[in-house]
């Protein structure tokens, strides 16, 4: 193997805090609905949001180092994001015959995540103004 063990570490580590927080949110929404899993939801929109932040910082040259951005967004972002428990609960939500529920938690999930991208790549400009 070619590679450094570094890497591994710093990608590892971030992947650890972030499936912890990922399970913060899911216990913090547990008690708001019975229907919709929030704490999925939350996960997947945030973490679009925060990875759009950080390609906006590492597209600025070297404010981000290659290791931070490991961390950051390979790492972190990779145990926040759910997308596997996304496509597990609408599996459920169709299963179950909930298909406006599916509906709704399909097109917020996605058009959330792509509004949210969106507004943390151009955060960089509105930390500038």
């Amino acid at each position: 193997m070619g590679t450094s063990f570094i890497p591994l570490v710093y990608v590892g580590f971030g992947g650890m805090l972030g499936a912890v927080a990922r399970y913060m949110a899911t216990l913090a929404t547990a008690g708001i609905s019975l229907t919709l899993p929030y704490g999925t939801l939350i996960s997947n929109l945030a973490g679009c949001f925060f990875i759009g932040v950080i390609a906006a910082f590492a597209g600025e040259g070297d404010l981000l180092s290659p290791e931070t951005r490991l961390f950051l967004a390979t790492g972190f972002c990779g145990g926040f994001t759910t997308m596997s428990s996304f496509v597990y609960e609408l599996a459920q939500f169709l299963r179950s015959g909930e298909i406006f529920f599916a509906s709704v938690y399909f097109g917020v999930t996605l058009v959330g995540a792509m509004v949210l991208f969106y507004l943390g790549s151009i955060s960089i400009l509105l930390l500038r103004s």
